[in-house]
């Protein structure tokens, strides 16, 4: 063929056309869920579909760094999949084995400035997506949105960084602001609930902002330092049903840190703040609480603001012996620094303390979320649980740190909720992870529920940690609801939803071992359903708990139901049911388990009362256990060496003790070079009590030389009305460091102690010192002036100097008081008898001659 006739049939037959790139992608997922992205005009859209109808419209994907726009012009790079399978346990929640199978894509997507992959995965329950960039960079926002129809429903949290407003039911179009996570939609017949997952420190927490027909992603932070990996943009997807009970938000998070699970322990807490705020202050008032505890088999006991490090070992002590675990709740401000989480935590897991619970973080930025990060890390590494209150929400943090028992982040109980607001509880915040709500207040707070609505509410409601918000006096008026509670365990097997409505009511069944328990919660008047399908086959002793005509104890109904019947209990407005069901055989009357109660023990130590021990010197203690009203086993005492100190002795050991039997020990321990107070336990186990008394030392430094400034000597102990004591500064506000000058009528003084009242300061002498003095007076940084005594005491706390009442800013006092012959000095200021409010106190240029 000629070159001419090839041309002229090259010019005749049609082109061949390029292979045009893709521009939509659809991840199916391995239930009726998908992910459909769209890339139109450079722009990038992420819609999902249930079932062939859309429930979440196409909106915009993309972010921005401080080098490159990746929201707009991006084009396609490739394409990745992958089936994503895991299976993990959880020592908490709502289903203790977790199976998950997902669907994952990977989208490349590039700019003239830069580029990006698109994660996307489809799960049964939902879909997430978040972005991958190719190395670290600094995010300063995201494009990610979602969008709905106008006349969706909406069930929204007015967005503050800790969660505790009202939820408002709205639609889409009405919505204007911005709202917090978890946020429920309703599309026809498909619902939605968003949120994010995996988010810590590697990135800032974000809420949503109504903008135009959809919800945009608005970070916390205008500039996040990001790994170049962002958290999960969630969408928990498919009937009520099915939302209310996913574990999508944790089966996204990062994987368990913790090798070992086995000291993580949910249970019941016994809880003083709410109904008696000044309680946690009082140590024989949480004596009460922790027997309360004991006798009902409870396994915790909550010491809130309030408790002193001056008793707060001999109530864990006491609280121990019983098998009642204590937490100690503190300010995320007492552990903000390195030093401070070295310090406290330690000191508090010494005490022999189970958890903490930590306050007031309000804040979704990525400075705050790093401090999750440390304090968990530091938590974790001393096997300490951890309850977050005035919180972020949970992001999957559960599954990452399972010694997060609980978090609040809701407007629980301690801020007197409307009633008709709690069955969406379920449906929302719950969903994303356990919620510190405080249940169970039958005499305290607006008596709006009913006693049946609020004992249902910690089946409704889960959370590891359950703290009870009413005291003893009030549960033991009500027996019947105490008797139900006490039955109650804090971590499901699994987890059913079998009727509801997010305005209206719940009806949820939960498994542990083989009882499940019921609850519901109506916010109307209306007969609350139970379908028992669940259940499978056979009879079914059921006990429901429900309210009488009028407000009192619920009363007790049983019967005999198998697993195709139905529980139908009628219920008033704001009223509800609780039931516990176990499997019928002949003669059984009731799913009651035994509860738990500790065998009474007593333990002896000698010496008794303080005894000095110098570094390098011993000290012998001895100890005797003895049994009380039963036989018990596995029988373990010794003594412990406290930090720095060794001990030599050996471990009694018993296998079994019968009632009234002893076993006796005695042990040399030898005092390290760190001086001032020591604890000296003496520890006798069996099975998991641990039953502690300590013989008290005290390990002196050396003695003040003349002319000492008291800010210049070690403390041996301190208690404090507001923060730390201050050496050389004020008392300022509630961190370390955070005062001003000592100023006291207008005059400066470099050195000094500055205090807020109550507090007390014990220095040693050593009886080496002839003479004290100072000046005394209140701060000048107040903004008002309030009113002190200042005191001095000696050995037996003896009276050496009483101020009387000091009102008001003026010039500093002098204070001239002989101390000879005294071995411990205490600088005591109390309040003026009008309260503490401005009683910042300064002991200036305090100086001591020896």
């Amino acid at each position: 063929m000629s070159r001419l006739l090839v041309l002229v049939l090259a010019l005749l037959l049609p082109a061949v056309p390029a292979h045009a790139a893709p521009t939509a992608w659809t991840v199916t997922g391995p239930g009726q869920v998908t992910a459909e992205v769209t890339l139109n005009s450079g722009n990038l859209t992420l819609a999902v579909r249930r079932q062939g109808r859309t429930v979440l419209q196409p909106a915009r994907v993309g972010l921005t760094t401080t080098t490159a726009d990746l929201t707009s012009g991006l084009a396609f790079t490739g394409r990745t999949d992958r089936v994503v399978i895991e299976r993990y346990a959880m020592p908490h929640g709502k289903r203790a084995q977790r199976a998950t199978r997902m669907t994952e894509t990977r989208l490349g997507f590039r700019t003239a400035s830069g580029g990006f992959d698109l994660v996307v995965r489809a799960a049964p329950d939902g879909v997430a997506y978040r972005y991958v960039l190719p190395a670290a960079a600094t995010v300063t926002g995201e494009a990610s949105s979602f969008s709905l129809p106008a006349g969706s429903q909406a069930w929204l949290l007015p967005y503050n960084a800790w969660y505790e407003a009202n939820r408002v039911r709205t639609t889409v179009g009405e919505a204007t602001g911005d709202f917090g996570y978890p946020s429920l939609f309703r599309n026809g017949q498909d619902f939605a609930l968003l949120t994010e997952s995996d988010v810590d420190g590697r990135y800032a927490g974000s809420r949503l902002r109504k903008q135009g027909d959809g919800f945009q992603v608005v970070l916390a932070d205008d500039r996040v330092d990001s790994t170049g990996t962002t958290p999960w943009r969630t969408a928990i997807v498919g009937d009520l049903k099915t939302v209310s009970t996913s574990t999508l938000v944790d089966d996204l998070a990062t994987p368990s840190k913790l090798a070992d699970q086995t000291w993580i322990k949910p249970g019941k807490v016994a809880w003083s703040w709410l109904s008696e705020h000044s309680s946690p202050s009082d140590f024989a008032r949480q004596k009460q609480y922790v027997d309360f505890a004991a006798r009902n088999g409870w396994e915790y006991a909550l010491v809130d603001e309030g408790w002193s490090s001056a008793w707060v070992p001999e109530l864990i002590r006491h609280a121990r012996a019983q098998g009642v675990e204590i937490l100690l709740w503190l300010r995320w401000s007492d552990l903000d620094t390195p030093q401070e989480r070295d310090t406290v935590l330690p000191r508090i897991k010494q005490w022999g303390a189970k958890g903490v619970k930590l306050d007031f973080m309000e804040s979704d930025s990525q400075e705050r979320y790093r401090w999750y990060d440390a304090v968990l890390q530091k938590t974790a590494d001393l096997k300490l649980m951890v309850n977050f209150h005035g919180s972020t929400i949970p992001h999957g943090l559960a599954r990452t740190w399972p010694h997060v028992l609980t978090m609040e982040a809701v407007r629980g109980a301690e801020n007197y909720p409307p009633a008709a607001n709690n069955p969406v509880q379920f449906f929302t915040r719950n969903v994303a992870g356990s919620m510190d709500y405080t249940p169970v207040s039958l005499e305290v707070g607006t008596k709006e529920a009913s006693i049946a609505h609020e004992v249902a509410l910690p089946v409704v409601y889960e959370s590891g940690w359950t703290h009870f918000a009413d005291k003893p006096e009030a549960y033991e008026r009500h027996p019947q609801a105490l008797r139900y509670l006490n039955q109650l365990p804090t971590a499901w097997d699994e987890t059913h939803l079998l009727d509801g409505d997010p305005d209206t009511h719940a009806v949820v069944a939960r498994r542990h071992g083989d009882r499940w328990f019921v609850g519901g919660i109506t916010a109307e008047d209306r007969t609350l359903q139970a379908p028992l399908g669940f259940l499978g086959g056979g009879q079914w002793l059921v006990e429901t708990v429900r309210d009488p005509a009028t407000r009192a104890d619920v009363v007790r109904d049983t019967q005999v139901l198998r697993g195709g019947d139905t529980l139908s209990v009628p219920a008033r407005r704001h009223g509800g049911f609780a039931a516990v069901l176990c499997r019928h055989r002949p003669g059984l009357r009731t799913c009651d388990q035994p509860i738990r109660q500790v065998p009474k023990t007593t333990l002896t130590v000698s010496p008794t009362g303080t005894t000095d021990t110098p570094p390098g010197s011993s000290i012998e203690v001895s100890g005797t256990f003895t049994n009380g009203d039963r036989e018990i086993r596995d029988v373990r005492l010794t003594a412990t060496a406290p930090e720095g100190w060794s001990v030599t002795g050996p471990v009694v050991r018993r296998g079994r003790m019968a009632p009234g039997e002893s076993i006796s020990g005695r042990w040399q321990l030898r005092a390290g070079t760190l001086t001032g107070a020591v604890d000296l336990p003496v520890v006798a186990t069996f099975g998991d009590v641990h039953v502690e008394q300590v013989v008290k030392a005290f390990v002196p430094p050396p003695p003040p030389e003349n002319s000492a400034q008291v800010s210049d000597l070690p403390f041996t102990s301190e208690t404090n009305g507001w923060g730390p004591v201050e050496r050389d500064r004020s008392n300022g506000e509630n961190s370390g460091g955070d005062g001003g000058p000592l100023s006291v009528g207008g005059v400066t003084y470099a050195k000094g102690v500055g205090v807020h009242a109550p507090s007390e300061v014990s220095v040693y002498l050593g009886r080496a010192c002839e003479r004290f003095t100072a000046g005394i007076g209140l701060d000048d940084e107040t903004a008002e002036p309030g009113s002190v005594v200042f005191q001095l005491t000696g050995d037996d706390g003896k009276l050496l100097y009483d101020s009387g009442v000091v009102r008001g800013k003026g010039a500093a006092l002098p204070v001239d008081v002989d101390v000879t012959g005294v071995r411990m000095l205490g600088l005591r200021v109390t309040d003026g008898g009008d309260g503490r409010n401005f009683d910042h106190a300064d002991w200036v240029e305090a100086a001591l001659t020896c």
